[in-house]
């Protein structure tokens, strides 16, 4: 139950009752998850709202003293007739099927008013999907915030009120907006436009909503802005969006993970007799996340570009995204054989928290997605990216214009890279004078991301903020 304000300057005036709502992407429910732990652990109370197979799955990832301590609040997911069965998140569906998956998302509207009106929270934090969320809550009298589980550069990119969208094509997103007033290099490039484009401007599927009008109607209906990020990354772009949307943005940390106490399982025993053999600093790690899947040539240029390298490499390999998932990409012939004395290729789950604490991790060939970014510099891992959805490539461009990492060099049409380029650029960063930068670079902004106390503190000036403010 919530707590209320007490006259007597009872303790549970200063406790709240915070519902959590994100988006159903692991990219998404993961930093909301995150934000719950700490929240519990400060004596508040956090209600966690999803559907049930993907509370299931992130049960997976808590201690049990965590897991009984949030509530977790299991709603019905009607789906859709043209998804996966069993589809709950977005790794579950085709890239061409994720509209749909938005218009079943929407269909939650109903249960998630009903938990609000029955349980009535201070705060709701939800993410940028459901646009429908504000009004509703406002009616409730319950404050709401839009968590970004994004940077707040790419939210200053996102057109804000009082400005005309006038990017009508992808051509259009290839330079920073007119109302960044500063010298940047964030914009996509225009193999990520072509991507991302139709589903955020202009989603043609019947009954769909654009995410540029999901993102509008939250940030304009929202109280306040809360951002997975801190000044020491990004202040500039922090500051735009309060002058932007003339309303309380607050960065809550980059809620670094924390590596909890789990069991030695053998899967972890067997990867880490691997790594132990590794010299310090000697081994990239490659991962692209749980949504990215490279195409067969661009799987083929990776493995032979990690083969032209002569640098040891983990490689966590993801061939398909799901059941439904019938062009399954397959490394080149041989490739395994010949790289056997040097590198690994696992292809289940593994602990990449685990992996990336390890002393023998000396680069990260990564998706720039912003969680495997924070964790790589976490453990002041530089790297090298090749970027294929969404924001990646944005968060690419700030890792970059910090040189903490690598872009490897791509055709701006159609993205396309060589085994090369990757091989050139693995050695540059790990090894070459000239990628010393980015493994200095990288160590000093552990500094930050790795300061347990000084995230924390992020995360305590937001909370004190929700209850001077319920």
């Amino acid at each position: 139950m919530a707590n209320f304000k007490d006259n007597n300057g009872d303790e549970s005036a200063t406790k709240l009752h915070v519902a959590m709502f994100p988006w159903l992407a692991f990219g998404h429910m993961v930093p909301h998850l995150e934000l719950s732990k700490l929240m519990v652990q400060k004596g508040h109370t956090v209600s966690f709202i999803s559907t049930a197979r993907n509370i299931d799955r992130l049960l997976q990832r808590l201690p049990e003293n965590l897991s009984s301590a949030i509530n977790f609040v299991k709603l019905p997911f009607a789906g859709h007739n043209k998804l996966p069965e069993d589809a709950e998140a977005t790794t579950d569906v085709p890239f061409d099927l994720i509209p749909y998956f938005k218009i079943a998302f929407d269909g939650l509207q109903i249960p998630v008013t009903k938990f609000l009106e029955s349980s009535k929270p201070d705060w709701i934090l939800q993410d940028f999907a459901p646009y429908w969320l504000p009004p509703i809550s406002r009616r409730l009298g319950i404050k709401t915030g839009l968590f970004s589980a994004i940077t707040g550069a790419t939210l200053g990119l996102m057109k804000p009120p009082g400005f005309d969208e006038y990017r009508s094509s992808p051509e259009d997103f290839l330079t920073p907006p007119k109302w960044v007033p500063f010298e940047t290099p964030v914009a996509f490039r225009l193999f990520e436009c072509r991507v991302i484009f139709n589903g955020f401007m202009m989603e043609a599927t019947e009954g769909n909503v654009p995410d540029v009008h999901r993102f509008g109607g939250v940030l304009d209906g929202c109280d306040v802005i809360a951002v997975r990020s801190c000044y020491e990354y990004e202040a500039e772009w922090l500051g735009l969006l309060q002058d932007l949307h003339r309303k309380p943005v607050i960065p809550v940390g980059v809620l670094p993970p924390k590596e909890e106490k789990f069991e030695d399982t053998d899967t972890w025993l067997s990867i880490k007799k691997w790594l132990d053999l590794q010299k310090t600093n000697s081994v990239v790690y490659v991962a692209f996340g749980s949504e990215a899947k490279p195409s067969q040539t661009e799987l083929n240029e990776i493995a032979l570009g990690l083969e032209l390298s002569g640098l040891p490499f983990f490689w966590v390999l993801k061939t398909h995204r799901g059941p439904w998932d019938t062009e399954p990409v397959e490394l080149p012939e041989g490739f395994e054989e010949r790289t056997a004395g040097r590198g690994m290729v696992w292809r289940g789950w593994a602990e990449q928290l685990r992996i990336l604490s390890h002393d023998s991790i000396g680069l990260v060939l990564t998706h720039a997605g912003w969680g495997t970014i924070i964790e790589a510099i976490r453990f002041g891992k530089p790297m090298a990216m090749l970027v294929f959805l969404y924001d990646q490539g944005l968060n690419a461009r700030v890792v970059e214009e910090k040189k903490i990492g690598y872009m490897i060099p791509r055709d701006d049409s159609e993205g396309l890279f060589t085994k090369e380029s990757v091989a050139k650029s693995l050695k540059l960063v790990m090894e070459e004078d000239e990628g010393k930068v980015y493994r200095e670079n990288v160590k000093d902004m552990k500094g930050v991301f790795g300061d347990m106390d000084r995230q924390d503190r992020y995360v305590d000036s937001f909370l004190d903020y929700l209850v001077a403010h319920r």
